[in-house]
């Protein structure tokens, strides 16, 4: 409420004591004007190609990750599923020198690769998924089996269709991080032309140091971040609740 509010006062509102909690004067011109302080058209593109590509990404490995471990045998299946689960004890501050190093070395630097493809695979999204094939009918993957379907046909037409709800939650989940990721953007981009939404709120803050904060200004740019995410929850809530919820009741 607050960083709405802030982002519709003139700038002679934003530091009076004790606040104005409603805006004297409703002032969209500072939508614009944060529109024009820097390109966040540029930064709208990247941030939808980086999180829309890697949570795509991410669910797919995911999903055949998480089938493989839950419904196929082969040998060493449980020391392999730790060994991924494991990853998640790792923070991502210790994957961040080997990481850029690695991407350095391929020359992915300042480009969507390098912002996409170390989000690609992550544990997380793997062991929801494994939880939730797990609890599939038995009997129902092998009648489609004894009828001649493969694995892939099984996961596309039988696992993904009857987890559509907790597909639906993990990906609003890795969508949500990607949006928001900073510090791996920061550290992989050069240019303000492969820079995101979040280092476009930086880069807002570092310009106006040079002068006077423009509170407003960058409240509205924050409306700018926020906004999509909160659009795209709306329409996805009955999904993702759930997606959430499922398997803490049964019958």
């Amino acid at each position: 409420f607050w960083m709405l509010v802030t982002s519709l006062k003139p700038p002679a509102e934003i530091n009076v004591y004790p606040p104005a909690w409603l805006p004297s004067e409703i002032r969209w011109a500072n939508y614009s004007d944060a529109w024009e302080a820097a390109p966040f058209g540029r930064f709208y593109l990247n941030s939808i190609v980086v999180a829309g590509l890697a949570t795509l990404l991410q669910i797919v490995f995911a999903m055949l990750m998480a089938y493989a471990f839950a419904l196929i045998r082969f040998p060493a299946k449980t020391a392999l599923l730790l060994l991924v689960l494991s990853t998640m004890t790792i923070p991502d501050e210790m994957k961040l020198v080997p990481n850029f190093i690695l991407l350095s070395t391929l020359g992915w630097t300042d480009t969507y690769a390098g912002l996409i493809v170390p989000a690609i695979a992550h544990a997380f999204p793997v062991f929801v998924l494994y939880q939730q094939f797990r609890q599939l009918p038995r009997s129902l993957i092998e009648a489609a089996q004894s009828d001649g379907a493969g694995h892939l046909r099984i996961l596309l037409q039988i696992a993904a269709p009857m987890s559509r709800p907790v597909l639906t939650a993990v990906a609003l989940v890795s969508l949500l991080g990607q949006w928001n990721a900073y510090l791996w953007p920061l550290v992989v981009t050069n240019t303000s032309s492969m820079r995101t939404l979040p280092l476009g709120i930086a880069y807002l803050r570092k310009q106006a140091e040079e002068g006077s904060v423009q509170w407003n200004l960058l409240m509205a740019a924050a409306v700018f971040v926020v906004l999509p995410i909160v659009i795209l929850y709306t329409f996805a809530q009955k999904q993702f609740v759930e997606g959430i919820t499922r398997g803490a009741l049964k019958g």
